[in-house]
């Protein structure tokens, strides 16, 4: 009779109380964020609470699993788990901009025309996109897409490429390569938000200005945390990688942010054409 080989140990770890830890987080940022929507005096401060144990959360957790990792606590089974988690979390991340897009779409091509020619209900409403709402003088000066914008797809761009020279370094070995391409991508994440930033001091609207304002704050705010946190992932692969923790086999923690990295890329061209450029 044959006989199969034992399979690899599946390794559970133990109890953690960093998932009611993040909930906190969530709880106090989300709860934070629409109180400073409507200037309650507390909301800043929840804010900022729930980001502090949004920070302490995602330090120790990673680093339960970055400890478990180099101890050889991750059997091959263990990394196709991560793999697929990684897959449906992207996927998770598409669905949750595909409904911000949805909304755009529909207030741009359905909603504001058909207020337009509700006559009845606000005379003299202009169906000029983008709009601040119902009112003869509602039309929003957009922000011009082939200035910030159009850099800030350059940049995003050219982080792209360089992400990726970086994974062909660590398949290759080549470390010095993979430091240098993480430490590129690093910088021009961080310029992209510098210049993010700089473009939201010059809007000439702000997020409370009709359907466009909130569409418009809400994706591409949304896009700046995605990138802010990319670009905190990115470092710290860039000082993992300085200790030597990936090899051209096993380095699955790289590939998980290149390819959320990379999903960010896609987004941000589909905000400077949709939002900005149309």
């Amino acid at each position: 009779m044959e006989t199969h080989p034992h399979p690899a140990t599946y390794y559970v770890p133990a109890s953690s109380i960093w998932p009611l830890v993040g909930s906190v987080a969530l709880l106090s940022l989300g709860a934070g964020f629409a109180l400073l929507l409507n200037e309650q005096p507390v909301g800043p401060y929840l804010v900022a609470i729930g980001a502090g144990i949004l920070l302490i959360m995602l330090i120790g957790w990673f680093g339960d699993v970055i400890d478990e990792t180099q101890a050889g606590k991750h059997a091959e089974q263990v990394e196709t788990s991560f793999r697929w988690g990684m897959v449906w979390f992207i996927f998770s991340e598409v669905m949750f901009f595909a409904g911000f897009f949805g909304a755009l779409f529909y207030a741009r091509n359905l909603a504001v025309p058909m207020l337009a020619d509700a006559q009845i209900l606000w005379p003299g409403f202009s169906a000029s996109w983008p709009t601040a709402g119902p009112g003869t003088d509602a039309t929003i000066t957009p922000v011009a897409a082939w200035g910030l914008p159009a850099l800030n797809t350059l940049i995003l761009l050219s982080s792209g490429a360089t992400v990726t020279w970086a994974h062909w370094g660590v398949l290759q070995g080549r470390k010095n390569q993979l430091l240098l391409g993480l430490a590129l991508t690093v910088i021009l994440g961080a310029l992209f938000i510098a210049l993010q930033i700089h473009e939201y001091g010059d809007a000439a609207f702000s997020i409370r200005d009709g359907i466009y304002g909130a569409t418009f704050y809400l994706l591409t705010g949304f896009h700046g945390v995605h990138v802010m946190l990319g670009t905190a992932m990115l470092f710290v692969i860039f000082w993992r990688a300085l200790f030597g923790h990936f090899t051209a086999r096993r380095h699955f923690a790289f590939e998980a942010v290149a390819w959320y990295w990379h999903f960010v890329d896609v987004v941000w061209l589909l905000l400077f054409v949709f939002v900005y450029w149309l």
